[in-house]
């Protein structure tokens, strides 16, 4: 039975529909990147993650979880996707022009390659819901708008479990 080592929950803003987990050492955006996963969960290159989201106005959760084998199928997530990263001990949440969600946390695992299983719920349901306010509140500089997307905050959501590969 494998044991959780590590588990951050944090909201995460999608950049440009997206955000990356990624080895610290390599620049998201260099040559050899993923192309954007549009239509997928994820894109992946042998040290970078993109995943991918619906929406690009309102934040969304993230689990993010080291595992010191492979873990339990999770219930009641709505899209699965896998992926093999090759990482220096070390992993990045990057948001784009948002900044930083992590900045090279340490893993237990240290450097090798990791298996990552990438689970999400809610990506449409937030799309549809944002949609909505836009009929209920005509001004999206409104105080009733601003208040009604803030509850849209943190429901799309997603878990990123990785391991070392053994």
């Amino acid at each position: 039975m494998s044991r959780r080592l590590l588990q951050l929950v944090m909201p995460v803003f999608p950049d440009r529909r997206m955000f990356h987990i990624h080895d610290p050492e390599v620049t998201p955006d260099a040559p050899g990147s993923p192309l954007p996963p549009v239509g997928a969960l994820i894109s992946t290159s042998r040290e970078q993650l993109w995943v991918g989201s619906l929406q690009q106005d309102v934040d969304v959760r993230l689990v993010l979880e080291e595992w010191d084998g492979q873990p339990l199928l999770p219930d009641a997530w709505e899209e699965e996707a896998k992926a093999r990263l090759y990482l220096r001990g070390q992993v990045s949440v990057d948001m784009g022009s948002a900044g930083m969600a992590v900045q090279r946390l340490r893993l237990s695992g240290g450097v090798g390659n990791y298996e990552v299983r990438v689970y999400a719920r809610y990506r449409e349901a937030v799309v549809r819901m944002y949609a909505d306010l836009f009929n209920q509140h005509r001004d999206p500089l409104s105080d009733d708008f601003q208040r009604e997307k803030r509850k849209l905050e943190g429901v799309e959501r997603y878990l990123v479990q990785l391991w070392r590969d053994s």
